[in-house]
C-alpha cells in the first residue's frame, strides 16, 4: 500500500514545490532584494532561459544512463541549497546567478518523475493520473503561497520550500530503494532490458508536432493570462467572474485528465490531440463571441478538455515520438516556456484598433487551427514513415 502511494505523493510534493515558488518568486525578489519591476523582469527572463537549457542538457545526460531517480534526489538537494542561498545573499545579481545555476536544474524534479514513469513502462492512464495530481497541487499552491507570504514574508516561502524539498528527498529515496529491489527480484530480465520501443515517426513528423504544441501552449497561456483584462474591460463584468471561470476550468482539469488518460490507452494519441485542438478552437471562438457570464462558464469544459489533452496526452506523445524519456519530457516542458513567450505578441494584438480584445481570441482560434493542421500533416508523415519501415506492422505509430 505504501509503495503504491510513492508516485502520487511524489507528484503532489513536486507540484506543490513549484506551485509555491512560481507565483512567489517575483515577490521574493522584490521584498528580499528591493528589486524594481524591470529588475524582476530581467531576473526572471534569465532564470527561465537557464531553466530552458538545463531541461535539455540534464535530461539527455540522464537518458544516457537511464537513471532518473538519482537526478530527482539531486533536484531536492539543489532546492534546499537554492532556498539557503536566496535567504542569505543580499544582492539581486547573486540571487539571479543562484536561480540560473541552481534553480534551473532544481526545477527538473517533475520532468525526471515523468521520465521515470515512461522508462518503467507506465500506461497512458497512469501518466495522466499523475499529471492530474500535479494539477491538484497547482489548485492549492498559489493560495497557500499568498497565505505564507502574508504571514511570514519571503523567508517564510523559502522555509516552506525547504520542508517540501526534504519530503521530496525522502519519497524519492524510498522510490530508489523500491526500484533497486524490483531490479534485483527481476535480475535475469534486467540484464537484457532495452529502451522502450518507439514508433517510426521520423524527424519531419516530430518537428511538426513540436510546432503544433508550441502553438497550443501559446494560445492556452494567452487565454489564461488575458482572461481578467478581457472580462473587466470588454465584457464589462466584475473581476470575480474571471476568477470563477478560471477556477471552474482548473476544477474540471483533474477529471478531464483522468478520463482522457484512460481513452489514451485505447485511442490513437494523435487522434486525441486533434480532438483537444478542436475543443480549443471552439473555446476561443466562443470567448470571442461571449457577452454573458453564464456562457463564459459554459465554455470552460472545452477549456478543460483542451488543456487536459495538451498537458496529459501531449507529454505521452512526446515520449513516444522522441527517443529518450528524459529529453522527450524536457522538450515537452519547454513547449510551455516557448508558448508563454509567444503569448505576449498575441496579447498585443488586442491593442490594434481593427481587432480589439476579441481579436486576441480569434487569433488564438486561428493559431490552434494551424496547430491542428500540423498534427494532421504529422499523422500522414508518420503513416508514410511507418509504411516504409519493415517493422511497421509490429509497432504502428500512435
Amino acid at each position: 500500500m505504501i509503495a503504491r502511494l510513492l508516485i502520487p505523493s511524489s507528484a503532489l510534493l513536486w507540484g506543490l514545490q513549484f506551485a509555491l515558488l512560481s507565483p512567489a518568486l517575483a515577490i521574493i525578489l522584490a521584498t528580499l532584494y528591493d528589486a524594481s519591476t524591470a529588475d524582476i523582469g530581467w531576473s526572471l527572463a534569465v532564470y527561465h532561459a537557464g531553466g530552458f537549457v538545463a531541461s535539455l542538457l540534464i535530461p539527455a545526460w540522464a537518458d544516457r544512463r537511464r537513471s532518473y531517480l538519482p537526478v530527482m534526489l539531486g533536484c531536492g538537494v539543489l532546492t534546499i541549497a537554492l532556498a539557503g542561498i536566496l535567504a542569505t545573499v543580499t544582492s539581486l545579481p547573486l540571487a539571479t546567478v543562484a536561480l540560473v545555476v541552481i534553480g534551473g536544474p532544481a526545477a527538473l524534479g517533475t520532468t525526471m518523475l515523468f521520465a521515470h514513469l515512461r522508462d518503467t513502462g507506465s500506461t497512458t492512464s497512469h501518466i495522466a493520473d499523475t499529471r492530474a495530481i500535479i494539477s491538484v497541487a497547482w489548485m492549492g499552491g498559489p493560495p497557500l503561497a499568498t497565505l505564507i507570504i502574508g504571514w511570514l514574508g519571503g523567508h517564510g516561502i523559502l522555509a516552506a520550500l525547504t520542508v517540501l524539498a526534504i519530503l521530496n528527498i525522502a519519497t524519492t529515496a524510498a522510490m530508489v530503494f523500491r526500484h533497486k529491489r524490483a531490479d534485483q527480484d527481476a535480475a535475469p530480465s534486467r540484464t537484457s532490458r532495452s529502451a522502450p520501443s518507439l514508433p517510426p515517426t521520423g524527424k519531419a513528423a516530430t518537428a511538426l508536432i513540436l510546432t503544433a504544441f508550441v502553438l497550443f501552449q501559446a494560445t492556452n497561456a494567452t487565454a489564461m493570462t488575458f482572461m481578467t483584462i478581457y472580462v473587466t474591460e470588454t465584457l464589462g463584468l466584475a473581476i470575480i467572474w474571471a476568477g470563477i471561470a478560471l477556477g471552474v476550468a482548473a476544477a474540471l482539469e483533474v477529471p478531464a485528465l483522468m478520463i482522457i488518460g484512460r481513452l489514451g490507452d485505447r485511442v490513437s494519441h494523435l487522434t486525441l490531440v486533434a480532438v483537444g485542438a478542436l475543443a480549443g478552437v471552439t473555446y476561443y471562438l466562443g470567448l470571442a463571441a461571449v457577452t454573458e457570464p453564464v456562457l463564459l462558464l459554459a465554455l470552460q469544459p472545452l477549456n478543460a478538455i483542451s488543456f487536459a489533452v495538451v498537458s496529459g496526452i501531449g507529454m505521452v506523445l512526446f515520449q513516444e515520438m522522441i527517443p529518450g524519456a528524459g529529453l522527450s519530457t524536457g522538450l515537452f516542458m519547454n513547449t510551455r516556456r516557448i508558448g508563454a513567450i509567444l503569448s505576449g505578441p498575441i496579447i498585443a494584438l488586442g491593442a490594434l484598433p481593427l481587432l480589439g480584445q476579441r481579436g486576441v481570441f480569434l487569433a488564438c482560434a486561428i493559431l490552434t487551427l494551424a496547430g491542428l493542421g500540423f498534427v494532421h500533416i504529422a499523422r500522414r508523415a508518420a503513416a508514410t514513415t511507418a509504411s516504409a519501415t519493415p517493422a511497421a506492422e509490429d509497432a504502428p505509430a500512435r
